[in-house]
């Protein structure tokens, strides 16, 4: 930044973001007992808690502003259950509440008037408020800061290639950061709060980028996930060629011409990234979208085509906030997601990665621009969006534009635990829990690619949910106690991308970075490494302050599924099927076969299928049966393609009226069978009105 332009910004940087206290004369004259690197919600939640149980602390912040993403634009809060929220996180929640209690918070919009529409609504009566503008949360943290006489220091950024000095004894610790600035932090112990991990990696802890395949640790939902990606899809039958239809023209901006890669296998590729933003309506608050400098026109043509295709609403998740504002969020095949664009983000250098944001702004910037103004984008989409802007009094140094990008992924540290998507549906209990997630397992789209039919489709979104809160493991927020003795990671925690994908929530960093400075401040009053603490004297210190560590409401328990081998003929279940989508799984509703069964979402109508191979042991005729558990939401016209010796027959199966046979399997029908020939039974959603299910199918000797 020019001196002239650095010297007018920090003008413009209002008194409530300056250090809340003084920085120390030299480095060399202090040794904290906890320092913190990274101001977000998990940073300020942990400096709280330290200061609560007498120790020293000093949080550092890259930025001029704390808080992360939840004074970044993110103020609808994604929590999956709010009785899972419970310390510092919930005392947040309180203080947005308490803060919108006083009428002098309502500027621009009176209360009565504001509708709280968003995926988490503030019902009547709660002692917490969900939504709530970025200066809200500010205001919340800054108080907090003042209040505890918290020493912050801003624009702070830590030297990442020499900054981490460690010990050479076994196991290694820091003994002290320096920044760029030249400052020297010494501590006792260290948390890296950044959604970055640059401190995780600079101590030489080990992690990991992208995403793992399934195989790695035994997932369904990991690696590249073509099968998945129904959600935020593009119209069907778009061009991805600059001529549309003709190849050698060349392809459009940001498609993989290789893609989407193997389904399953890992990738380095990082799910998208956008900036969630504060609009409003008000004409008196709001800045109207402009033609940003360096405006490139190609990068929106996808979008373009898609509304000539048939898409028709806004691109975009339009949460309503307090004062007419909103918190807006990528939704459909083109929107705020800058999809493939953030790849070499987490390794990145701070220049390379202030290039990445800015190119992110630019696109964004000229997105808004283009849904407001270009003639090829419906009159009403551009009615609507030209309607809204950007907010005077938010991110008043950006001209209504934050600093703070979303960073929904980077860097993930592999721990002695890694928290997988066995952990979020229940197969798996992580030990010695220091909180609770509840969110879905929630990826957004990675990559853009040609499809089969020469078609540009997304891929990368994963939303899988249906469980019920489950607990983070301690070993997940630790190092392996032989790479760092006195490190903590409570947002680049040790998660499967997946698992990530599901605890990656502002409230559960908040929870995350209260017990990781539990812990430090633990292992200083033991006086061991902070792998080694006491676990049960631990864990009553976080329940005394009020953390939720194992959820103990309503919660449904897996059913014991039945054994293939043990029913009679032959039974293929669905594990062994061929299957294009039918992802989402369940093993909560018996009977059914073998670990669970799947269903269609009730989505992709006529892209998912199952192919079930068929060889039977000998020659004859076989009575076959389709297996499923009845329910109302189900497909009245199931299509069921049996291929048999004597040819191939279509049957339809109503999966609302309970199978005949132990109300389990639906007979369809007796077919002779070759031995030593492959048959199959093709089982697909094609034209269907409700949820499809599979799980195995079975086949019964007759005479």
């Amino acid at each position: 930044m020019k001196p002239l332009r650095l010297f007018l910004h920090l003008l413009l940087v209002p008194l409530s973001l300056q250090p809340a206290a003084a920085a120390p004369a030299t480095a060399a004259e202090t040794t904290y007992d906890l320092v913190i690197y990274g101001g977000t919600s998990a940073g300020v939640a942990a400096a709280v808690q330290a200061k609560r149980m007498g120790k020293s602390v000093v949080l550092l912040e890259p930025t001029r502003r704390a808080g992360g993403l939840s004074t970044g634009g993110l103020g609808q809060t994604d929590i999956g259950n709010k009785a899972a929220i419970g310390g510092i996180a919930r005392e947040f929640y309180q203080g947005i509440k308490r803060h919108y209690d006083d009428p002098a918070a309502w500027k621009w919009q009176q209360p009565a008037v504001y509708r709280d529409d968003g995926q988490t609504r503030t019902a009547a009566g709660e002692d917490a408020r969900w939504t709530f503008e970025p200066s809200a949360a500010l205001r919340v943290f800054n108080d907090w800061i003042k209040t505890n006489q918290l020493e912050v220091l801003y624009g702070e950024r830590l030297d990442r290639a020499t900054g981490v000095t460690r010990t050479g004894t076994t196991p290694p610790r820091i003994t002290a950061i320096r920044m760029e600035s030249g400052k020297m932090f010494r501590g006792r112990m260290f948390i890296d709060a950044t959604y970055e991990g640059d401190l995780m990696a600079a101590a030489k802890v080990s992690y990991t980028v992208g995403r793992e395949a399934n195989a790695r640790y035994g997932e369904t939902l990991n690696g590249i996930q073509p099968q998945q990606a129904r959600f935020h899809q593009l119209v069907k039958g778009i061009s991805p060629y600059v001529k549309p239809g003709d190849p050698a023209s060349g392809l459009l901006p940001h498609i993989n011409p290789d893609g989407p890669g193997r389904e399953g296998d890992g990738d380095h590729r990082v799910q998208a990234y956008c900036f969630r933003m504060c609009l409003t309506d008000h004409p008196d608050n709001r800045i109207p979208f402009h033609k940003p400098d360096g405006y490139v026109a190609e990068w929106y043509e996808l979008l373009l085509r898609n509304y000539e295709a048939g898409e028709k609403a806004p691109p975009w998740i339009n949460s309503s906030m307090p004062n007419r504002k909103t918190d807006t969020n990528n939704r459909l095949g083109f929107s705020t997601d800058f999809i493939g664009q953030n790849y070499a983000y987490p390794e990145a250098s701070y220049a390379e990665r202030e290039k990445i944001i800015a190119r992110h702004r630019l696109y964004q910037q000229g997105l808004m621009w283009t849904l407001a103004n270009h003639p090829r984008i419906p009159e009403a989409v551009r009615r609507e969006v030209a309607r809204w802007g950007m907010c005077k009094d938010e991110f008043t140094e950006g001209n209504g534009w934050q600093e703070q990008l979303y960073i929904r992924e980077a860097r993930r540290m592999v721990g002695e635990l890694v928290m997988t998507q066995h952990h979020c549906q229940g197969r798996e209990v992580a030990p010695d829990p220091v909180g609770v997630a509840a969110y879905t397992m929630d990826s957004h789209h990675q990559q853009r690619y040609i499809d089969a039919n020469g078609h540009v489709r997304n891929e990368g979104d994963v939303e899988v949910g249906g469980f019920p809160p489950y607990s983070i493991g301690f070993r997940a927020i630790v190092p392996k106690e032989t790479e760092c003795a006195n490190l903590l990671v409570p947002a680049c925690l040790s998660a499967s991308h997946i698992a990530f994908g599901s605890i990656r929530m502002e409230p559960v960093f908040m929870v995350l970075g209260q017990s990781a400075a539990t812990a430090a401040a633990h292992a200083i009053d033991e006086n061991v490494a902070v792998q080694c603490i006491a676990q049960p004297r631990f864990r009553a210190r976080l329940e005394s302050d009020k953390q939720v560590l194992v959820w103990t409401g309503p919660k449904q328990t897996a059913a014991t599924g039945l054994d293939p081998k043990k029913l009679p003929g032959l039974v293929i279940d669905d594990e062994q099927a061929q299957r294009t989508g039918f992802t989402t799984t369940g093993n909560l509703v018996p009977p059914f076969v073998g670990a669970g069964y799947r269903h269609d979402g009730n989505t992709g109508k006529g892209e998912q299928s199952a192919r079930f191979p068929v060889r039977v042991p000998a020659s004859g005729k076989y009575e076959v049966r389709i297996g499923y558990n009845a329910h109302a939401n189900r497909a009245t016209n199931v299509p069921v393609k049996i291929t048999h010796a004597a040819g191939e027959i279509t049957v339809t199966l109503n999966q609302r009226h309970p199978a005949a046979v132990d109300k389990l399997f639906q007979p369809v029908g007796t077919f002779t069978f070759q031995a030593g020939q492959e048959y199959r039974v093709e089982i697909s959603n094609t034209g269907t009105d409700g949820h499809v299910m599979i799980d195995a199918v079975q086949l019964v000797p007759r005479e």
